[in-house]
C-alpha cells in the first residue's frame, strides 16, 4: 500500500525530497513529545504551496485515506500521532512570513512559521508575537491546539490572536474565515471554530495574527512563601489589585528544587512566584511596590527584583526549564502533563488538594502554573512499561481532572483533548459532544482529518 501511495503522491509533488518513506522520517513522525503510543505513518509529504495541500487532500479524501498535519511536533496530548497510518503532512517547509503590517498591528504568516521566526521579523517594527507555549511551536500548531502559555494572562490565548485563516478542507476546497479588520460581526465565527480544532476539520495554510507593541520597560519578580497555599493567595491578591501583571507563574517546592539541580542554580526551595510586570518605568515602579506589599501580607520569605534583561531572562528559565528538570531528573521516564483550569478562585484550594492527592498516592511530582487564570500542570513522572504504574498515574491524572470539573473548570486549559483527554471531553460537555460530532461530520463527511482525536 505504502509504495502505491508513495507513487500517487509523488505524482502530484513532483519532488522527491519531499515525498518520503524514509524510515528515520516516518520515525520522527510517529509521536509527540509526551507519552502516547507512537504510530508511523505511510508517507510523510512536505507541501509548499496551498494548492499542493488541497491536491494531498482531495486524493486522500477521494480514497479515505488518513491525514495527520504535523507542525513542530511539540504537542502534549497525541495529536500529531497518525493512529490509523496514512499521510502525515508536514507543514515546516510552508514556513514564509507573507507580509507584515505594522500599522495594522498584523502580520500573515504560513503556517509552519514558528513564533521565534516570527518575533524575530518583528523585532525591527517595535512589535511581538505574544502567546509563548514554551517549546518553539509553529503558528498552526499552536492555532491547531489553541495554544496559551505564561503570557495569556495579559494578552488572551490563540484564539484572541488570530483574525483569519486560509484552511483546505478534507476534500480539497480551500475556504477562507475571518480577515484583517480586528473585528467583525458577520456571521458564525468560523476563525473561532477552526482554532482549536487539533487538524480534524481542515489543514490551515494562511493565517492572520494580530500583534502587540514591545512594552517600554519589562521587570521580573520572584518572591518565595512557606507554603503553596500562600502563594496561590497571593497571586489571587495581586490580579484583584489591578496589577496586571503581564506573567504571573507559581513553581511549587519540588520543582524549585529539580531546576537548582538542573541549571546549578541556589533559589530557596519554597513555593515561589515568578511576576513579571511591562508598561511604562513609572507604572512598572508603582506596581512593584504593590506588588511586594501584597506578597509581604502572605508573609513572603524572599522577594527579588530584576530590571536587567540577562538577569530577567535567567530568572524566567528557571520557570521556563521547570519541565525540562523534572525530565533530567528522573531519566528514562516518560512525563505525563496535566493542564487543568478552574475558575481562579478556585485555584489555591486545587493545588492544595493536588499536593495531597499525589503524597496520598506516594508519587513525585511537580507542580507549577499560569495561575493568572487559574490553568496549572501537574508533572508526574513514570514508567511506561510497568503496567501497575500506568494505572496509577491515570487514577491520578482523572481524580485531578475530576476535581477541576466539579468545580466549574476544564479537562484542557492549553494542551487540547487529542488522544489523552478524549473520555474526559464527554464528561465537561456531554449534552454538546453530538453537535461537536455534527460540525466534524459537515467539513470532514469521510473522516479522513486526523481521525482518532477528539471524540471516542
Amino acid at each position: 500500500i505504502a509504495m502505491g501511495l508513495y507513487e500517487d503522491l509523488l505524482e502530484r509533488i513532483g519532488d522527491r525530497e519531499r515525498v518520503t518513506i524514509n524510515e528515520t522520517i516516518l520515525e520522527q513522525h510517529s509521536k509527540g513529545i509526551a507519552y502516547h503510543a507512537p504510530r508511523k505513518p505511510d508517507v510523510v509529504v512536505f507541501p509548499k504551496t496551498a494548492a499542493e495541500v488541497s491536491a494531498v487532500l482531495s486524493y486522500a479524501n477521494e480514497r479515505r485515506i488518513p491525514v495527520t498535519p504535523f507542525g513542530a511536533g511539540s504537542s502534549l496530548e497525541g495529536h500529531v500521532i497518525p493512529v490509523e497510518g496514512g499521510i502525515t503532512l508536514d507543514f515546516t517547509m510552508m514556513n514564509e512570513i507573507i507580509e507584515i503590517r505594522p500599522d495594522d498591528f498584523l502580520a500573515i504568516v504560513e503556517p509552519g512559521v514558528t513564533r521565534m521566526q516570527l518575533n524575530q521579523a518583528l523585532k525591527q517594527y517595535g512589535l511581538f508575537f505574544p502567546v509563548d507555549p514554551g517549546a518553539d511551536a509553529t503558528i498552526g500548531g499552536m492555532a491547531a491546539t489553541n495554544a496559551s502559555g505564561t503570557n495569556s494572562v495579559k494578552y488572551g490565548v490563540m484564539r484572541d490572536q488570530v483574525l483569519g485563516l486560509e484552511v483546505v478542507l478534507a476534500d480539497g476546497t480551500t475556504i477562507h474565515t475571518g480577515g484583517m479588520a480586528v473585528k467583525s460581526s458577520a456571521g458564525y465565527d468560523l476563525t473561532g471554530l477552526f482554532v482549536g480544532s487539533e487538524g480534524t476539520l481542515g489543514a490551515f495554510t494562511r493565517i492572520i495574527v494580530r500583534l502587540q507593541g514591545i512594552p517600554e520597560a519589562t521587570n521580573a519578580i520572584k518572591v518565595s512563601f512557606p507554603t503553596l497555599a500562600e502563594a496561590a493567595q497571593a497571586a489571587a491578591s495581586i490580579l484583584k489589585a489591578g496589577v496586571s501583571p503581564g506573567k504571573i507563574e507559581l513553581v511549587d517546592e519540588q520543582t524549585i528544587d529539580a531546576v537548582n539541580r538542573y541549571k546549578k542554580t541556589d533559589y530557596p526551595v519554597k513555593p515561589t512566584l515568578f511576576i513579571e510586570l511591562s508598561g511604562s518605568a513609572a507604572s512598572i515602579q508603582d506596581g512593584t511596590a504593590m506588588v511586594k506589599e501584597l506578597c509581604e501580607s502572605e508573609n513572603a520569605v524572599a522577594f527579588e527584583v530584576e530590571e536587567d534583561s540577562v538577569a530577567r531572562a535567567k530568572l524566567w528559565e528557571a520557570r521556563h526549564h521547570a519541565a525540562f528538570a523534572i525530565q533530567a531528573a528522573y531519566p528514562g521516564k516518560a512525563m505525563l502533563s496535566t493542564d487543568v483550569c478552574v475558575p481562579i478562585s478556585k485555584l489555591p484550594a486545587a493545588i492544595a488538594e493536588t499536593r495531597k492527592l499525589v503524597d496520598e498516592y506516594g508519587m513525585t511530582a511537580a507542580i507549577f502554573g499560569h495561575v493568572g487564570d487559574g490553568n496549572y500542570h501537574t508533572v508526574l513522572a513514570f514508567d511506561p512499561n510497568d503496567a501497575e504504574e500506568m494505572k496509577r498515574i491515570e487514577e491520578v491524572n482523572a481524580r485531578i481532572v475530576r476535581y477541576a470539573l466539579s468545580h466549574g473548570g476544564t479537562c484542557t486549559g492549553e494542551h487540547g483533548i487529542g488522544i489523552g483527554k478524549r473520555r474526559f471531553l464527554y464528561e465537561e460537555h456531554r449534552d454538546s459532544v453530538p453537535f461537536m460530532k455534527g460540525i466534524k461530520q459537515l467539513f470532514d463527511p469521510n473522516g479522513i482529518m486526523n481521525p482518532g482525536k477528539i471524540f471516542l
